[in-house]
């Protein structure tokens, strides 16, 4: 059955291998702005969250696949689907960040990071929808979580364990210029109905390598035939007209359990910025979601917009998916998925 499904979506050839000298090992699927795009297998189809489209467009904007290879923007002509077109009163409006869905016994359970208007923070929420599409609804008068003595709190994962047991992660934003504190990842348990959280929270991780500089963010945590493994983003995000590639990268951690303790892996990052001339350019990959199809795992992340000479094209964040692999126990990215020259 899971061939049969790979075959469906037209990944049965999908392997790890070298890019060839004509190949760019990393090329995006979504030429449009998606940043921190989060990837929902559902039924024989795709579905991808993003942060806010510019211009308010869309609270929550979504993308669509059937293969993982083609995808399209969910829209009504010229207007985009918005999977929370509706924001909770807490919610100040145009800053709704990084959303990650997870299905639980009742439906799906949207958590997401926005501007909280009493604290002027980025805090954490979270909003339920029996269908993945939406419309995610929350009548919530505060934040699920926020931690507005150490910057706010962003970049909400949920993460369910062998056992069925479910877990919240998340990033202290301390990197606000208004607290210049450290950034850690925490976990607290997460109620089977992925609306509210329970016990104290763990400190797992903190920017304490050079690469991570000031920040670490975008928790994904990962079992992988009984260990576990928590991914993550570092340092900023962002592509400056003074940098000439933007210092965003991947790594992970090593934990004994899904709270941990965490051990940063030596081989940090194992996915940065590069400018090559027979690779070609990637900048700032970063804010990935891992996911399964059958017996594989891929993983999504977003990387700058770039011009022919690996410059910044302009304000947009690009998505791409590669295949995760795993070599001797440890996690290597794999090129790209890619359409075929002509399709």
């Amino acid at each position: 059955m899971k061939k049969v499904l790979l075959m469906a979506l037209g990944l049965a050839t999908v392997t790890a291998h070298a890019s060839t000298p004509k190949e760019k090992p990393f090329v995006p699927l979504l030429t449009e702005d998606f940043p921190d795009p989060h990837i929902l297998r559902h039924g024989d189809q795709f579905l991808a969250y993003a942060t806010n489209a510019t211009g308010d467009r869309a609270n929550v904007q979504m993308a669509r696949s059937t293969n993982l290879l083609d995808w399209q923007l969910i829209a009504n002509g010229d207007k985009l689907h918005d999977a929370m077109p509706v924001l909770p009163s807490w919610v100040r409006q145009g800053l709704t960040w990084a959303p990650e869905v997870i299905k639980t016994a009742a439906g799906f359970v949207l958590h997401f990071t926005a501007r909280d208007k009493k604290s002027d923070l980025q805090c954490l929420g979270a909003a339920f929808s029996k269908d993945p599409l939406g419309p995610f609804t929350s009548d919530a008068q505060a934040p699920l979580l926020c931690q507005t003595d150490i910057g706010g709190t962003i970049d909400s994962h949920a993460f369910r364990d062998k056992d069925g047991a479910l877990y919240l992660y998340y990033k202290n934003d301390g990197n606000n210029p208004q607290f210049k504190k450290p950034t850690d990842i925490f976990v607290q348990r997460l109620a089977a109905d992925g609306m509210s959280v329970s016990g104290e929270p763990v400190a797992l991780l903190r920017n304490d390598t050079r690469w991570e500089a000031h920040v670490i963010e975008a928790p994904t945590m990962v079992e992988k035939d009984g260990r576990y493994f928590m991914f993550y983003s570092a340092n900023h995000f962002g592509w400056e007209t003074h940098q000439r590639l933007s210092p965003y990268a991947i790594g992970y951690a090593t934990c004994e359990g899904p709270m941990g303790p965490c051990t940063d892996a030596p081989n940090n990052p194992i996915l940065n910025s590069y400018n090559d001339k027979k690779a070609g350019c990637l900048s700032g990959p970063g804010h990935q979601s891992i996911f399964s199809v059958g017996n594989r795992d891929f993983i999504s992340f977003h990387a700058w917009a770039a011009t022919s000479g690996c410059r910044k094209a302009d304000n947009k964040r690009y998505m791409y998916i590669a295949p995760l692999l795993w070599k001797d126990g440890k996690p290597q990215i794999g090129i790209s998925l890619r359409r075929k020259p002509g399709q």
